[in-house]
């Protein structure tokens, strides 16, 4: 049996989940509101203020899917009641990044400032000039939209210009020495 997968979701207090026909799960909380269609082949059911969720089978194709259903379910629960946060770092001389209204542009060292808009259901913050802070209700579009951020300028494993996450520790290499 999945660890993962079988473990119950307790859905907290103020959140519904509709489970319709073809295993279409909608969870309504505080923050918003996220429907998504999981595999067919899963048995969700709710049972009082907990869903669980059971496999027809052991095949591999089965035990896979059991584990990663529950937890959509519950990345699902988690963005409506806390919602999801990434941060961002620039660094760099002359690195910066800016917000006006729904765009951000990024200053970093290309010829050109890069423009990037903000996707549906994505909020993004600058704090400072190299603080960039992307928030959201769904996990997956949040860690998307900061991914494509880093990916304008990864950081660089000389002077760590760039793009990091702020948990990311960037390996460090020494440069190239003369005679």
């Amino acid at each position: 049996m999945s660890r993962i997968g079988r473990m119950p979701i307790a859905v907290p207090a103020g959140v519904t989940v509709d489970i319709a026909e073809n295993n279409q799960v909608t969870v309504k909380g505080p923050k918003g509101e996220l429907t998504r269609k999981l595999a067919s082949e899963m048995t969700i059911e709710k049972d009082g203020e907990e869903i669980k969720v059971t496999r027809p089978n052991d095949l591999k194709k089965m035990k896979s899917l059991h584990g990663l259903t529950r937890t959509l379910i519950y990345n699902m629960i988690i963005g409506v009641t806390e919602g999801y946060e990434k941060r961002l770092e620039v660094n760099g001389v002359g690195y910066r990044a800016a917000k006006q209204g729904k765009k951000l542009t990024l200053s970093l060292g290309y010829s050109h400032p890069v423009e990037m808009e903000d996707p549906e259901g994505v909020e993004v913050t600058v704090d400072g000039q190299n603080l960039i802070i992307v928030k959201g209700i769904d996990k997956e579009k949040v860690g998307q939209y900061a991914a494509e951020i880093r990916e304008k300028r990864p950081p660089e494993p000389y002077k760590g210009k760039g793009i990091k996450y702020d948990y990311e520790v960037i390996r460090r290499k020494a440069g190239k020495t003369g005679k």
